[in-house]
């Protein structure tokens, strides 16, 4: 949590001298964009945010909006200041970035006094914001958290505001209403598209959605239409249903573009709710959509997926409803065929490598799997060939067998180069077929392989995964056959002992142990299914390497069944390299 950090790991102490902190021998004072010097000793008792951060960092140059915004309001209410701590590497770039800060700043040309801020806070990501109280103790390492999180609500920054704020939306939680969740102190209304001002009090006794989106993120363009269907299927019925918009865009053009389409309401552009709802129903992903019952209690933290697979037919989005869609998908899982499954209107034909049509009757009573994939995925270049070596064994014993690729290819010559290495059939390049597969299979990554039995039903959706572990000895992929597999592991062990002592890694025992797919640390090839393995220190031996030592004998080969075959940002933050 952003109050949980320990004061003695950041700053090596509880306070500090302000004076000595932020001064150096031959300088006393701060400096603001536009060349003004501050004595130091002017800031004594107040509240100050050291801010690490730079103008290369993308992370930074997204969150410093957000920090002025806070700064700005915090300051028409409290006694707090900020000073920036650059870690820009010219001048320049440090004026540019500088000039859109509001607050104070060490000097550029005071490299000295910022790298001993760097050292003594212990900085080792940015943004990074510093949070002393008027005495000059540190109150939390984790400012851009917080800002993040509570914006203005967390000032004063304390850990009993912080605690404060968890207890009031404890309270909010078990007593919520509608009003609770949708009204600030400064508004009582949403929006329509057309900017008139709709009270909160018209929505009291609906059932109200709460679409969480980002107009031009991908997912939410290709589920807003999809909502747009059920809202307006169940408005013609005269369902009692609103849904109210709360946008996570940043760009106000690109609000209004995206809330132009919809025919709902909407909390005002970058209402300040937002942050308060994101983390009050715990946002973790886009578009989400809570569901909000007549009484104004939560009824769903998010059925975007549901309405993906089942639309209109999932409202009133009840536990009682779920019980029933879950009951009709077993119905339709249990009635699935290889037809149901490929098959739609005059679509009912695979391709060739020749692009000759392949009926989909003619597959039917074969092993099928489904392979999602496509050329820019890296896994799936790296996946294609160990998955070719095992289609050409499965194929050798079972001619009733068959792959399909379903493409996520960008163009056709993508595919038609990625097809062509591939000895299987696919679906042709841009088939509609392949967005109901994806929704009907839930593709989020790829690659991905969907095996389905003679009967058309599915086995596992999990098939990439027993391929990787087991290669052509998974197939056909039933239940029944992994755990046949299984005993065949466990049979490998017999006259292994539990643990061993190696001389490679005298600190622990290593503990003979299921891993998937690991790398030897004596004899630096692959390794899989059985390690001694050391979780603590993340160590891995063969049972061939760790018993020749211990026991003095080697492993059968065939028995052991091993095969062999500066900075940096993540988005969120930029570390030291």
């Amino acid at each position: 949590m952003a109050d949980g950090v320990d004061k003695e790991t950041i700053n090596g102490g509880d306070s500090h001298d302000l004076h000595s902190l932020l001064s150096s021998s031959s300088r006393d004072f701060l400096v603001r964009n536009n060349g003004h010097q501050v004595k130091v000793d002017s800031l004594r008792g107040k509240k100050l945010g050291l801010y690490f951060s730079a103008s290369w960092c993308g992370p930074c140059r997204r969150f410093t909006p957000v920090l002025v915004e806070a700064y700005n309001e915090i300051s028409t209410i409290g006694d707090f200041e900020i000073i920036f701590v650059s870690a820009d590497e010219d001048e320049e770039s440090f004026n540019e970035y500088f000039s859109k800060m509001p607050w104070f700043a060490i000097p550029f040309s005071d490299s000295e006094t910022r790298n001993r801020l760097d050292e003594l806070f212990k900085v080792r990501g940015i943004p990074h914001l510093v949070i002393l109280n008027d005495s000059g103790e540190v109150l939390s390492g984790s400012g851009v958290e917080i800002i993040r999180e509570y914006g203005v609500d967390g000032y004063p920054f304390t850990p009993e505001r912080i605690k404060e704020i968890k207890e009031q939306e404890e309270a909010a939680r078990r007593d919520q209403s509608l009003r609770s969740v949708l009204v600030s102190h400064t508004r009582d209304f949403v929006i329509s598209s057309d900017g008139k001002q709709v009270p909160v009090s018209e929505l009291e006794g609906k059932i109200v959605g709460l679409y969480f989106s980002l107009s031009l993120y991908n997912s939410c363009v290709k589920f807003t239409p999809k909502l747009v269907d059920v809202y307006e299927k169940l408005k013609a019925k005269g369902e009692n249903f609103e849904i109210v918009l709360i946008s996570l865009d940043d760009e106000e053009e690109t609000f209004q573009q995206g809330f132009g389409s919809m025919p709902w309401l909407a909390l005002p552009f970058k209402d300040k709710s937002r942050e308060k709802l994101a983390r009050y129903f715990e946002l973790s992903t886009v578009p989400t959509l809570v569901i909000i019952g007549p009484d104004g209690k939560t009824v769903h933290s998010n059925v975007a997926e549901t309405i993906e697979e089942h639309g209109s037919l999932a409202y009133p989005f009840t536990p009682e409803k779920f019980a029933e869609l879950v009951k009709l998908e077993k119905a339709k899982q249990d009635a699935q065929t290889l037809e149901s499954v490929l098959v739609s209107g005059d679509q009912d034909f695979v391709i060739g490598k020749d692009g000759a049509k392949i009926s989909v009757s003619d597959l039917v009573g074969k092993n099928i799997l489904l392979y999602f994939s496509a050329q820019w995925c890296p896994p799936c270049l790296a996946f294609l060939p160990k998955f070719i070596d095992a289609y050409h064994k499965i194929k050798a014993k079972d001619d009733a067998f068959e792959v399909i690729f379903i493409s996520s290819d960008r163009d056709q010559s993508s595919f038609d180069v990625f097809f062509s290495e591939m000895p299987w059939l696919a679906l042709p390049f841009g088939d509609e077929r392949k967005a109901s597969l994806s929704r009907k299979f839930k593709v989020r990554g790829i690659p991905m392989l969907v095996a389905l039995g003679p009967t058309g039903r599915t086995v596992t959706t999990e098939a990439r995964d027993l391929i990787m572990l087991h290669g052509a000895d998974a197939y056909p992929f039933t239940d029944e056959h992994l755990e046949e597999i299984e005993a065949r592991y466990k049979e490998m062990t017999k006259g292994w002992p539990e643990t061993v002592k190696h001389a490679l890694h005298e600190e622990h025992e290593l503990v003979l142990t299921r891993r998937r797919i690991y790398r030897c640390d004596e004899c630096e090839e692959e390794g899989r299914i059985w390690s001694f393995y050391c979780d603590e220190c993340d160590f891995d031996l063969h049972p061939k390497c760790a018993l020749e030592e211990d026991e003095g004998t080697k492993v059968d080969a065939q028995e052991e069944q091993n095969p062999k075959e500066g900075w940096i940002c993540d988005g969120e933050v930029c570390y030291k390299a």
